[in-house]
């Protein structure tokens, strides 16, 4: 057993020192998810890899007490609190975009600015994380394995190994879940 995995157990059996002691095992791997994450956001991103891996870490540690079946389901629980926080900000920002709850304000067609197209991706963050939440309702193993791949920045073989099936079968899961998000997010159904 691993000294993570040990540190995860030690924390579900209410060690308060363990979470300090773990974060120097799991920091390098929780900061290549969150750049993992961030590589497919907009440039200029207003949330940066860093903060994004301390608020899924905090989130972890200030939730309810939580048991760790080990380092999979540690790391699977991050990449999910990295995906809700990025989801959470797109929301935020798009609120914002759309005018916060401002009134309106009546212009002449002649002074109406020139409109640029939208450089960010506020929209297909949204869209893939409506159809993530269809596809763990519909099919819970390929969406785990989404997680892992698209969100936790692991390897086909690295997710395989931690879902304990083979190379084949994640590979014919990985191709059945992007073609389902692909035609969930562009059909909205």
């Amino acid at each position: 057993m691993s000294e993570a995995t040990e540190l995860l157990a030690a924390m579900g059996n209410g060690d308060a020192e363990a979470a300090a002691r773990l974060w120097p095992l799991v920091y390098a791997e929780l900061r290549r998810t969150a750049r993992a994450q961030m590589a497919g956001e907009r440039a200029g991103h207003t949330l940066q890899a860093t903060a994004l891996v301390h608020e899924a870490y905090a989130r972890l540690l200030n939730g309810e007490a939580e048991t760790w079946e080990g380092r999979r389901h540690f790391f699977g629980a991050a990449a999910e609190a990295m995906r809700r926080i990025l989801v959470e900000h797109a929301r935020r920002r798009d609120a914002a975009k759309r005018g916060g709850g401002a009134g309106r304000v009546p212009l002449d067609e002649d002074e109406l600015p020139a409109i640029a197209s939208p450089c960010d991706q506020i929209a297909d963050v949204l869209s893939l994380n409506a159809a993530m939440e269809r596809l763990e309702v519909e099919h819970a193993d390929k969406a785990e394995l989404v997680k892992l791949l698209y969100f936790a920045g692991l390897s086909l073989d690295e997710a395989a190994a931690a879902l304990g099936i083979s190379k084949t079968s994640a590979h014919r899961q990985w191709v059945f879940a992007r073609t389902w998000l692909y035609d969930a997010m562009t059909n909205g159904e």
